[in-house]
């Protein structure tokens, strides 16, 4: 196992998140999934001269962005986006596409249970088979029931993934599992060998370490199941505007970088425009969680 990081909770430029990881000891970047925003053989050097790698991308699901909506060209639309993403991490030299097949933020459906997983099925066929061409693995990521109505358990990833393609694998995620798994330990179990992602966050989605998620434990299931991928860290920090917040310094002006559509996607998470020093320090603690436990 090593230390990954996703890097779309906070707008900068690329260089600074990839110098912050190498910093903190992290081994490779799981990068948003913006394929238009990203010069491959630019960041690929990047990557190399900062002894990292890219470990794959995550679909960054904006609004219009679902393979489960009544629209078909919206359908047909996603379905490229994600190809796009893809390539983009072949290009990175990566091996991992981690996909949430719905729109994050939707939780009302727009056809029947029926309808709507052949949607799913058929546009993940797709995908699946320009993913084989390209060499890299796609992994299909439940969310919890706050965040999607369409994908939410290991058990329904599993059953997607199955329907998809024999390599096609799941992507599993502490913070939502925490949420919604009956067993966190029978979940990652029956995952098993189709387990090729794991995204940490404390259950209070702050850094690891900052919550009450056993930590010890979770790597300890990881490895008896033979899992030997990233844990790749992905904390949405809540604001608190009360006078009971305890980080006077996690706020800061929006940099450049940020576009509207980023800036909606991170307040749908409940989090907002985080300063330098408080999500540096969230890596580090991070990092000092859970390197001493993979190593």
């Amino acid at each position: 196992m090593h230390l990954s990081m996703h890097n779309w909770m906070r707008a900068e430029p690329i260089d600074v998140t990839i110098r912050r990881l190498a910093k903190y000891g992290y081994k490779s970047i799981e990068i948003g999934g913006e394929p238009d925003k990203y010069d491959t053989k630019e960041v690929r050097q990047l990557l190399k001269d900062n002894g990292l790698r890219c470990w794959g991308s995550i679909s960054l699901m904006f609004t219009g962005l679902d393979l489960v909506q009544a629209d078909e060209a919206g359908r047909a639309n996603t379905i490229k986006y994600l190809k796009d993403c893809i390539t983009m991490v072949k290009e990175l030299e990566g091996e991992i596409m981690s996909i949430v097949p719905s729109e994050v933020g939707k939780v009302n459906a727009q056809a029947d249970e029926k309808t709507e997983w052949n949607w799913a099925v058929e546009g993940l066929k797709e995908i699946y088979t320009h993913a084989q061409k390209e060499g890299v693995r796609i992994a299909l990521e439940p969310l919890n029931r706050f965040e999607t109505n369409f994908l939410n358990r290991h058990d329904q990833a599993l059953a997607l993934a199955e329907a998809v393609g024999p390599d096609c694998g799941v992507c599993l995620d502490a913070f939502h599992m925490n949420i919604e798994e009956a067993n966190f330990r029978q979940a990652l179990q029956k995952t098993g060998k189709r387990l090729y992602d794991f995204h940490v966050a404390d259950n209070n989605r702050m850094a690891c370490g900052q919550g009450q998620l056993n930590w010890r434990d979770i790597v300890g299931m990881l490895k008896e199941i033979g899992y030997d991928g990233a844990l790749t860290v992905e904390f949405v920090a809540p604001l608190d505007r009360t006078p009971a917040n305890p980080y006077k310094n996690a706020t800061a002006n929006a940099e450049k970088e940020l576009t509207a559509e980023q800036l909606k996607f991170i307040e749908d998470h409940g989090s907002g425009v985080l300063s330098e020093e408080f999500y540096s320090w969230l890596v580090e603690t991070t990092a000092n969680t859970l390197l001493p436990l993979i190593k």
